[in-house]
């Protein structure tokens, strides 16, 4: 999963203008549907009731999902009870997702959100020179 979500997160975030925006936002979402459709059914977490690898290496992302709300003019999940026939996916993400934000080593270790700021800025705005922002502008992967 992080080989599709961690890019798309990206693709996503680095988009310039309106002109496709809507489909970098679209690939993004469609892949945090197609992990949620992986979990357990019960959860809260991916595997169930254990925090496991799959959750430690996707929630760092997931805690920051709040700067396509800042940048890119929203991050088009569903509020509760207008998911339409994707509501149950979209449900059970909103339990998983609150299991882990609430985690308290996900707590002590993420920073504020104006320490974010300024880098996600650059991200935004396509302006970022870290290895990742160089393979998303070439269409590659995650280095």
């Amino acid at each position: 999963m992080t080989s599709r979500i961690i890019p798309a997160f990206h693709r996503f975030l680095q988009h310039q203008g309106q002109d496709g925006l809507k489909e970098k936002q679209q690939e993004f979402l469609g892949y945090i549907k197609e992990f949620t459709k992986e979990m357990d059914k019960e959860g809260p977490y991916f595997l169930g009731k254990e925090f496991s690898l799959i959750d430690v290496v996707i929630t760092p992302w997931v805690v920051r999902l709040w700067i396509f709300d800042h940048f890119k003019g929203g991050l088009g999940i569903p509020e509760e009870g207008k998911g339409g026939e994707d509501e149950e996916v979209w449900k059970r993400w909103r339990v998983w997702y609150k299991a882990v934000e609430e985690r308290d080593s996900v707590k002590k270790t993420t920073s504020e959100t104006e320490h974010y700021l300024p880098i996600y800025q650059k991200y935004a705005e396509d302006r970022a020179q870290s290895e990742l922002a160089k393979a998303t502008r070439a269409g590659r992967g995650v280095p």
